[in-house]
């Protein structure tokens, strides 16, 4: 019975001896193809035998191939070179090999004999056989299991190891295992990986499989992030009117873009040529999957309202990501990575074109003190006397100039509790949850950090107690922090309905 041996087949035992030559890997790579006459399994070495003259040695060592992984500190040969692809269409693999040059009762060489690389190839025509498909197939009209009965063989998936051969019998409620699949065949219908020595393996971002290498957020393989800077922002401004307004420019060469919003406004997306790839002309777009820029942008659009946009990049040219507003704008979260070289121009468009640099701000909470060790009953513990605050008094800043003055000069005037504070330096954060808002000309979220500068803050906030406060909106020149500004000695004051109700009166006092 002629059977189909398994190519490339390393032996789990690992090398063996001069005492003994396998199978050459580099004749089998020969007699490998798509082609089912070019499938037969490889022979013997002519030349190797168990007994070796002394004066062939170092012939026998140079051509007798050593099959699986070796380990020590032989000499390994060169890389031979890569055979042609296992497919004349579609996912295939090739293959070379090298020799560990060593002599008896020495440890061999570490490393691998061989290696597989993945062939990108034109995809196979309409109609075309499978791989398995033509495996199973050459043993149609062969007797086999020790009868002389024939079958027609197609392949069988639901066996457990997807590297072997499993063939059902058609027309029968049986199938037969004919030893391992060719290598470079899929693992699976329509699977990326393929199998290889009997093992199913994925190409790594170098080519080879079995290969860990991965592409970073920078295109890079094998890289760390470093080529490149990751951009993180929310546009939180609202327009006066409803329409379409700018949110950033995405620019040239940015990878792996996610931009999300919740709210009943639309995002839009302009191309280089100054036509709208979604959402453009007053017309909302189905979801679905766009070209735009050499890449492909995914958009989603779900109950609750959610709306997102992804792409992986890179982009080949810039974008213009707007928002068409129905409503007020809650807050658009965008992000992407952008090379390093390119990062200084978009940071001059952008402020040059007045859009939102503000960027979010990670929630944290303060930590948490650690319980002190437990005293003995028989000890009494010594209670240090309270440190003096260093902190001097806060001014008088009661009266209704002052309140004037912070209320119509303020970007924000909001009743809020806090929630936390933070020491940081020279600086004091707290974390409000906003209840109230009397002024606002940035969208305000539920949640916010207001910042107070200086080691001893004035007024100092309570945990737990609700203020009327007037904050100013303060941007870094570079546009990196977007934060809200507690002024030295500004307007914090306890809420109650009595100053709710000056807040009020004073609203009506500011100039126009």
């Amino acid at each position: 019975v002629s059977v189909i041996a398994p190519l490339f087949r390393d032996k789990n035992s690992g090398p063996e001896r001069l005492n003994y030559c396998p199978k050459s890997h580099s004749q089998l790579a020969q007699s490998w193809g798509s082609d089912p006459g070019l499938l037969a399994p490889p022979l013997q070495h002519p030349v190797c035998s168990r007994t070796l003259h002394p004066l062939l040695l170092l012939w026998t060592l140079l051509n007798c191939g050593l099959g699986g992984s070796a380990q020590g500190p032989g000499e390994w040969t060169p890389w031979g070179s890569w055979t042609r692809c296992s497919s004349s269409c579609g996912r295939a693999v090739s293959v070379r090999s090298r020799h560990c040059v060593w002599f008896p009762r020495l440890e061999t060489c570490w490393g691998d004999t061989h290696e597989y690389r993945l062939c990108h190839l034109p995809d196979c025509p309409p109609g075309a056989i499978p791989f398995r498909d033509l495996q199973c197939a050459l043993y149609n009209g062969r007797p086999v299991l020790g009868t002389q009965k024939t079958y027609q063989w197609v392949p069988f998936y639901g066996a457990p190891n997807q590297c072997d051969l499993h063939c059902l019998a058609e027309g029968h409620a049986f199938y037969h295992t004919f030893g391992r699949v060719l290598d470079g065949t899929p693992c699976g219908p329509g699977a990326q990986r393929l199998c290889v020595a009997g093992r199913c393996l994925s190409a790594g971002c170098d080519g080879l499989l079995g290969s860990d290498a991965r592409e970073d957020r920078c295109g890079r393989c094998g890289g760390a992030n470093e080529s490149c800077l990751f951009v993180q922002r929310v546009f939180r401004d609202s327009g006066a009117f409803a329409g379409y307004w700018n949110v950033t420019l995405i620019p040239e060469g940015a990878r792996h873009i996610r931009v999300a919003h919740r709210s009943r406004n639309h995002l839009a997306l302009i191309g280089g040529d100054g036509r709208y790839v979604l959402n453009g002309n007053w017309a909302v777009s189905p979801p679905g999957t766009y070209e735009a820029a050499g890449t492909r942008v995914v958009y989603t659009r779900a109950a609750g309202p959610e709306e997102m946009l992804r792409a992986t990049g890179p982009t080949s040219h810039d974008l213009l990501l707007q928002v068409l507003l129905q409503e007020p704008n809650p807050g658009i979260e965008f992000e992407f990575w952008l090379p390093r070289e390119r990062y200084g121009p978009f940071q001059e468009r952008a402020q040059a074109l007045g859009w939102s640099l503000r960027q979010p701000q990670p929630r944290e909470v303060d930590r948490q003190p650690a319980e002190p060790p437990a005293v003995p009953a028989t000890v009494s513990p010594r209670t240090p006397p309270p440190a003096p605050d260093p902190c001097p008094p806060c001014p008088d800043t009661r009266g209704r100039a002052h309140r004037l003055l912070h209320y119509c000069g303020g970007d924000f005037v909001f009743r809020a509790r806090v929630l936390s504070r933070l020491q940081q330096a020279q600086e004091m954060r707290y974390e409000v949850q906003v209840q109230l808002i009397y002024k606002s000309r940035w969208p305000l979220r539920a949640l916010e950090y207001v910042w107070a500068l200086g080691r001893c803050p004035c007024p100092r906030l309570d945990l737990q107690r609700e203020y009327l406060l007037a904050a100013q909106r303060l941007v870094s020149p570079d546009g990196t922090q977007d934060r809200l500004l507690l002024p030295h000695a500004g307007y914090a004051r306890t809420w109650s309905p009595a100053e709710d109700s000056r807040v009020r009166l004073a609203a009506r006092h500011c100039p126009a």
